[in-house]
């Protein structure tokens, strides 16, 4: 029997977490983690204040009393799909914590495929169609969650595409959740134009963002939220409020305190960040090449540190390795890479394609000062540690492309 669910890695009980730096914590963001008095529900002043110059600074103004913070974005989420109410829209893929949310509260998600040059965002017309035939169905569709800047597919939707889309769920009534988290890790800056929804739809997205994507190391959580500025905003946040009240959801006081001093971004974080982003881009480059090089599909990532991977043209070759499905596929690739590698069907697509998230903090070394020496060489490439982990990842794409040419070659 395959083991489509092997112990600890059911549906909720394994979600992959969001693709972490793999880099030390900035001495400043470290000294700035602490504090012992009991930081309130939804986020003290400090942090309120902090997360809408944030804000403001990117063009997406925000007042205190429309702002809302969270010990990481699963809460804040869970606590937006339990006061909108109604059934869940996402795109195929989406973020692996995105789904477990509105199941846990017994919601029904129905997933939209995305349109050919990106992902996090719903094809327009596929959206429209969905909406109509749930409702058609008796479902009562809500809530639509996208991202610009994409994990999995490591993706920037572009302007026209958001677009139209948001047209399209403007035209259903839907409120929006747009998941900034990976905004601010656009692997070209100076020439990615990245829309927010919220500039366009100010009055139906509430704006989410996990500050483990740009700032705060994973074991950290931190989250704001950002509500429209309106009535129904003020509504929203209110009931979102109540639900984290009764999770007993607080961020902790030293985790806090680190999130408001990243979100003033002082020059050590902005420094580390566009460090960061360099590093991880260009590892993610180089993964890249090596995996479309052995025959897999996979879009150029444009953001975060990762990339997602298609490989459906191996299917021979991972056929007879045992691998049918994406499960079997995680299992085989965590092993060979000796790095978690979850498969598309934590990202919502089908368990028989064969897709793959592979992130990049893996490869920049297994120790701190392998890590630093990654952030600091002007040559990241060509460290010992790094070459190795891409050798790896290199030979074993290689080695599937081999045997699938060997099992197509006439004999």
């Amino acid at each position: 029997m395959r083991g489509t669910e092997p112990e600890g890695h059911g549906p909720v009980r394994y979600g992959p977490p969001l693709p972490g730096q793999g880099l030390p914590v900035p001495p400043g963001l470290a000294a700035a983690a602490a504090g012992a008095h009991t930081e309130p529900t939804g986020g003290g002043p400090a942090l309120l204040d902090a997360a809408c110059a944030y804000w403001a600074r990117r063009g997406l103004p925000a007042d205190r009393d429309r702002t809302v913070a969270a010990p990481g974005a699963p809460a804040l989420l869970l606590a937006l799909t339990a006061a909108l109410g109604g059934d869940v829209l996402l795109p195929r893929p989406c973020a692996a914590w995105w789904a477990p949310q509105a199941r846990l509260l017994g919601r029904s998600v129905f997933h939209v495929g995305t349109p050919a040059e990106c992902g996090g965002v719903p094809d327009p017309y596929a959206l429209l169609e969905t909406v109509r035939r749930v409702r058609a169905e008796g479902g009562d569709p809500r809530l639509l969650v996208l991202s610009v800047a994409d994990d999995p597919a490591a993706t920037v939707a572009p302007p026209e595409v958001v677009h139209e889309t948001i047209e399209a769920a403007a035209a259903e009534g839907l409120h929006l959740v747009s998941d900034e988290t990976w905004r601010d890790t656009l692997h070209e800056p100076q020439d990615t134009v990245l829309l927010s929804p919220a500039e366009m739809l100010p009055d139906r997205v509430t704006v989410l963002t996990d500050l483990s994507g740009p700032f705060l190391p994973p074991g950290w959580p931190a989250a704001v939220a950002r509500f429209p500025d309106n009535a129904t905003g003020s509504r929203l946040r209110d009931r979102v409020l109540d639900v984290l009240t009764a999770l007993g959801a607080r961020i902790a006081a030293p985790v806090a305190a680190a999130a408001a001093y990243a979100l003033d971004e002082p020059d050590e974080i902005t420094v580390r960040l566009a460090a960061s982003v360099r590093l991880h881009a260009r590892v993610a480059a180089a993964a890249h090449h090596a995996v479309v090089t052995a025959g897999a599909l996979s879009r150029p990532p444009r953001a975060g540190r990762h990339l997602y991977a298609d490989l459906g043209p191996l299917r021979h070759a991972l056929v007879r390795r045992g691998v049918g499905d994406a499960q079997e596929l995680e299992d085989f690739l965590t092993a060979r890479l000796g790095m978690p590698a979850p498969g598309g069907h934590r990202f919502g697509d089908d368990l028989g394609a064969l897709r793959v998230r592979l992130a990049t903090g893996p490869l920049l070394g297994t120790t701190d000062e392998e890590r630093s020496a990654s952030l600091t060489s002007p040559e990241p490439l060509e460290l010992p540690h790094v070459e190795r982990a891409l050798s790896l990842l290199g030979s074993s794409f290689d080695d599937l492309r081999d045997d699938a040419r060997r099992w197509e070659s006439p004999r």
